[in-house]
């Protein structure tokens, strides 16, 4: 990471979203140009307070452009059960003083994409409905984004929620996945299946948690009732943050070491599957790669990414 990367982040937060971003605020030859909130984890009017909060407790002035409050064409379950009905896990945290901008999120996302042509990275670490949208308004706009990373999908069928083979980001707004998946030539796929190949030994979290750091004091009062959730539903030894690598990816894409290039594509009828992300695997369809999938990612990089995050001062 020699130069600087320039990064939009469309996000939803979560506690997942927060470990992200607290990453790419650690890096200091990063600019984070905007976030663009999404309704997802919950609603948009807390993720959007959450983005503000966060952004306090950093110290960052990052522009706040909230969008899409709903899925673009039918409704969708939030994830509060996992991060609270507040997505930061009930904390009662004191709201940030700011207000976010007024600017649209998918508005700014074309914006931007003007005033930065071919520098920006779209790191996309929830619904994919603002750029759907903005991707609608202005199908040109891959031509002007350096790279576009995605969080999202389960490529071999093994998702996170009640539909099976289903992702939360993508099942949440399939349409607007849809869209994307379909217009966008090529973009870097992080999927479920890869956040649970690499998982983070439980005691080495809670041991980053306890250092005196301030992220690593809000992080760990947001992420109580999601580590909690985890152990008790899950029983489990390693901890898994699918935004954190995905976040991990767009930082520093030199440290994965295996992709698969193949076709995806969203499936919106399957009464058992709308929302699974499907993968041509032995691309028999004729159709174009647009999908590079992460296979595996060097594991004490992520790790020492995270730690970076939480204010850690050494590789432990």
């Amino acid at each position: 990471m020699s130069t600087r990367q320039h990064l939009l982040i469309d996000t939803d937060p979560g506690v997942d979203d927060a470990l992200a971003l607290l990453m790419a605020y650690a890096q200091p030859q990063v600019t984070v140009a905007a976030l663009t909130i999404a309704a997802g984890n919950v609603g948009l009017a807390a993720t959007t307070r959450n983005a503000l909060k966060l952004l306090e407790v950093i110290g960052a002035d990052t522009p706040v452009f909230a969008g899409a409050g709903l899925p673009l064409v039918r409704p969708a379950m939030d994830a509060a059960f996992v991060h609270g009905e507040d997505g930061f896990g009930n904390i009662g945290y004191t709201p940030a003083q700011r207000l976010p901008d007024a600017e649209p999120a998918a508005l700014a996302m074309l914006r931007l994409s003007h005033e930065l042509a071919g520098e920006l990275t779209f790191v996309m670490l929830g619904p994919l409905t603002n750029l759907a949208l903005a991707l609608s308004l202005d199908p040109s706009l891959p031509t002007r984004v350096k790279r576009l990373v995605i969080m999202g999908g389960a490529v071999t069928g093994c998702g996170n929620v009640q539909r099976i083979p289903v992702e939360f980001n993508i099942g949440f707004d399939p349409e607007a996945a849809h869209i994307v998946c379909s217009r966008w030539p090529r973009f870097d796929l992080i999927d479920w299946e890869a956040t649970m190949a690499h998982g983070v030994d439980f005691a080495r979290v809670e041991h980053w948690l306890a250092n005196p750091h301030p992220h690593a004091a809000f992080y760990r009062a947001i992420s109580r009732k999601t580590r909690d959730w985890m152990r008790a539903t899950r029983h489990a030894s390693h901890w898994h943050a699918a935004d954190a690598l995905a976040m991990a990816v767009a930082l520093a894409p030199e440290n994965a070491e295996t992709w698969a290039e193949r076709p995806l594509a969203v499936e919106l009828d399957g009464s058992l599957s709308r929302g699974a992300t499907i993968v041509d695997w032995w691309q028999r369809s004729g159709a174009p790669a647009n999908a590079r999938i992460l296979q595996s990612y060097r594991l004490p990089a992520f790790e020492r990414l995270l730690q970076m995050a939480l204010g850690v001062a050494a590789a432990e």
